[in-house]
């Protein structure tokens, strides 16, 4: 009689949720983190579809493959898109973009806060 071990190598994985297509499956990418030397992507159990593109997940091996492919799940959400906020302008981002557009006041504000830390904005190059 013999038994079958889950070829699983990771038990826990962090990293970042880049599609959400399949029905109640995630990809997932772990090259989130700076000590990852290579990426590498996760087919991941979802079973409630709360995960998003962009969120930052954590992930639990399965006992057993699922599918093919499927063989963790999704144990928690450790950031959703938009709830990460830029610490000098205090809005939300996703990534580099801005989630709610800037007003004229906060940049104001913005390069007020750059003056006093001494970081000059320079404007891009223009094509003449």
């Amino acid at each position: 009689m013999s038994t079958r071990q889950a070829s699983v190598h990771a038990k826990w994985i962090i990293g970042q949720v880049i599609g959400a297509k399949m029905k109640i499956i995630l990809m997932f990418s772990s090259a989130f983190l700076k000590y990852y030397n290579k990426r590498k992507t996760y087919f991941a159990h979802d079973p409630l579809e709360q995960c998003t593109v962009g969120d930052v997940v954590l992930l639990k091996a399965l006992p057993e493959k699922r599918s093919k492919h499927v063989n963790h799940e999704l144990a928690e959400i450790v950031y959703k898109v938009g709830q990460v906020v830029d610490p000098l302008t205090g809005k939300r981002v996703a990534g580099t973009q801005y989630l709610e557009p800037l007003t004229e006041s906060t940049e104001v504000s913005l390069m007020g806060k750059l003056e006093r830390l001494n970081i000059t904005a320079s404007s891009p190059p223009t094509a003449s």
